[in-house]
């Protein structure tokens, strides 16, 4: 008897010096790593630490973000997604294709937070919108499935349309995606195709030159020359030089002088991308959690280039834009 309750007086005096110690230990603050093709934050970016600001997570308090930019570099991201997996990061949120292949690449353990992108489930990203089945989840832009939308809406402004041109970045895995997915939708509206598949930003000037060698009574932009590139203003300036409507999805690009931009709402894209991450920390995986599709679109006019180039814009068009630029 004697026995068990020195063994009892001990177990609790041991549990109460360990109390007051496990109390002192510092709780662990994540961190997450930010991989982005791009050269600086900007609105997009934001809104992600906007989104996580509002679930709780302030960086600096209670969270870390290691941010790395590439700089419109492609050939640098797998260098710093290398970076941010040896620093043990508890998520990698990768943004634009060409980053999120470089963090698929750097690591099959930690998980991954896609930003809005191509086509997830073409590019081998994740088994399944519904269930992604490995350590990558994130959002869905479904860019490529809309180029028949914005053909259509080119027609409807020039109803004679019969040849059309697609501006394609080549070192973007996801190019491909996208031009095979415009060229259908042009072969549907019985319209002439020419993919311009560039390798660098200097090409884009030569490409205007074929444009109008063939006489291409449109464009089509792929994304990522606007949104990571950041080349909308002179895409745009060349197009209205050249008197060639232009469309695309591309973060902004109406406002910076294209005729069209009809894409997801980007932002609200973002700030979803967000509410993965809290669901992960909070102890979720990313083989669980469903691929988020846009649930908004916009549709945004630029009245001001339509002038320029002599286009008029029906009013049944004009009724629908979410947004129109005088």
């Amino acid at each position: 008897m004697r026995k068990n309750i020195f063994a009892l007086a001990f177990g609790a005096m041991l549990f109460a010096l360990s109390v007051p110690a496990a109390a002192q230990q510092p709780k662990k603050v994540p961190r997450i790593g930010y991989l982005s093709l791009f050269a600086k934050p900007g609105p997009r970016d934001e809104a992600f630490v906007r989104g996580l600001r509002e679930l709780g997570w302030v960086e600096g308090q209670n969270l870390v973000i290691e941010y790395r930019w590439a700089a419109n570099k492609v050939e640098g991201l797998a260098a710093l997604a290398n970076e941010l997996v040896g620093l043990k990061v508890d998520i990698l949120v990768a943004v634009a294709t060409p980053a999120i292949q470089a963090a698929k690449n750097a690591t099959k353990t930690i998980p991954i937070v896609m930003g809005p992108n191509a086509d997830p489930v073409g590019m081998g990203f994740v088994a399944s919108l519904a269930q992604p089945g490995g350590n990558i989840t994130g959002v869905s832009g479904i860019l490529p499935e809309l180029a028949e939308k914005r053909l259509g809406l080119l027609r409807e402004i020039l109803p004679k349309l019969s040849r059309m041109a697609f501006l394609a970045y080549g070192p973007d895995p996801a190019h491909k995606l996208f031009v095979k997915r415009a060229q259908d939708a042009a072969q549907s509206f019985k319209m002439r195709f020419q993919p311009l598949v560039l390798e660098r930003p200097d090409e884009i000037e030569g490409a205007f030159s074929a444009m109008k060698k063939e006489r291409a009574g449109a464009l089509i932009v792929q994304p990522l020359f606007i949104s990571g590139l950041g080349q909308g203003p002179r895409i745009a300036e060349l197009a209205a030089k050249n008197r060639i409507p232009s469309i695309s999805d591309g973060f902004q690009f109406a406002e910076t002088g294209g005729l069209m931009f009809y894409g997801p709402d980007t932002l609200a894209l973002f700030q979803r991308a967000a509410t993965l991450v809290d669901k992960i920390l909070k102890g979720r995986t990313p083989a669980d959690l469903p691929v988020e599709q846009p649930m908004k679109f916009d549709f945004v006019i630029n009245l001001q280039t339509a002038k320029k180039i002599g286009v008029d814009i029906p009013q049944s068009v004009l009724f629908r834009a979410s947004k129109v630029i005088q």
